[in-house]
């Protein structure tokens, strides 16, 4: 009898061994996915690091369509449309959708989803890097934009050569808090300035991370840019140029920035080939082209001493009030209307060599 109730006893053990075993392989392979941040979604695997974050809440999709003020003769472009919640409210409200994703898996599930509504003439996938696409023609962006890839992107639509109403983005909450932040506040930085110069940003609503699937580390907004109809007439790689020189650092005075021997030597060097290659930028005119012509081997033997380029530095800046302002709160105006003192004075921030705009606009 005690052998009969041993043997029992280990059979049990050997048993709840084996549950322990597979209980505990389960949960491995569950913590090995959540480490590579992905969560599975009706067997699809998400991916955090790919911005993979599917918005599930249709109250606030129709919110977003809604703010987005979709017309019934309208070509939307959505980017990064997953699985198809946003999608599929945007083909009820718009002429027709134009989606671009790079995931095979979410555009077999896009077809198929879109095709069970009937929609599949309205529906034109891409399935590309969409920073590496060229768009064809539309009229809104509405979309929720993975965070990896928001200020590239945005700097493509600003930027680009696409012409369109709106953009209606569902970006990470601090992301939108620098966006749409103004002269003066804490927040205002190079990716404000630069957007702002050719595009106005307006606040819809936040979005909690809870609203996800699989949930994000932060909370989100939705931030609506409409490009300016009438915007300045700068050349952008010059003006790109030199906003990421004042806003290196933005909250010096520009007079402290600007006497910095490095900064000095490097706007020399700048400002030399910004001299010999004006000819070709886009903000010539007949008028600067001879005014370059007689200064030019004036700057270029002048300049050849950095002191005396730094004096002429400094100088615009004093002249005209700017030695002790910083970056941070400057207005547009004051901007460009300096950009354009130093351009005067033979003092460029771009060589105009690099034609291509650069994907990228952060702090």
């Amino acid at each position: 009898m005690i052998l009969g109730l041993k043997n029992q006893t280990l059979g049990k053990i050997k048993s709840t061994r084996f549950l322990l075993f597979r209980r505990n392989s389960h949960s491995r392979v569950r913590r090995d996915a959540e480490a590579e941040g992905r969560k599975p979604r009706d067997g699809l695997f998400l991916h955090k690091s790919k911005g993979q974050h599917l918005l599930t809440n249709t109250r606030i999709l129709d919110a977003i369509v809604r703010s987005s003020d979709v017309r019934p003769t309208d070509t939307v472009l959505e980017i990064g449309p997953g699985t198809g919640n946003l999608t599929m409210k945007l083909l009820e409200a718009a002429h027709d959708v134009v989606a671009v994703e790079i995931d095979k898996r979410m555009v077999e599930i896009l077809r198929r989803r879109v095709s069970d509504h009937g929609f599949e003439d309205k529906l034109t996938i891409i399935q590309k890097d969409v920073l590496k696409t060229d768009f064809p023609e539309f009229d809104l962006v509405v979309a929720n934009i993975p965070y990896n890839i928001s200020s590239p992107l945005v700097a493509k639509l600003v930027y680009g050569s696409n012409t369109f109403r709106s953009a209606t983005l569902l970006l990470q909450k601090e992301f939108s808090r620098r966006l749409l932040a103004n002269p003066g506040d804490s927040d205002f930085n190079r990716l404000a300035v630069n957007v702002k110069l050719v595009a106005d940003v307006d606040f819809v609503m936040n979005v909690s991370k809870r609203e996800f699937v699989p949930p994000p580390k932060v909370d989100s907004s939705v931030v609506r840019i409409r490009p300016k109809e009438v915007k300045p007439g700068v050349d952008v790689q010059e003006w790109l140029a030199f906003t990421r020189t004042c806003f290196g650092k933005k909250n010096k005075t520009l007079g402290s920035m600007f006497r910095q021997k490095k900064k000095v030597m490097e706007l020399l060097s700048l400002s030399k080939a910004g001299v010999m290659n004006r000819k070709g930028s886009h903000f010539d005119s007949d008028a600067e082209e001879d005014e370059v012509e007689d200064g030019e081997n004036h700057f270029l033997c002048v300049d050849s001493d950095a002191s005396m380029f730094k004096e002429r530095l400094v100088g615009v800046l004093i002249s005209n009030g700017f030695e002790e302002k910083r970056p941070s709160k400057l207005a547009h105006g004051e901007l460009l209307h300096l950009l354009s003192l130093f351009n005067q004075a033979g003092i460029f921030f771009h060589d105009h060599i690099t034609s291509s705009l650069p994907m990228d606009l952060p702090e």
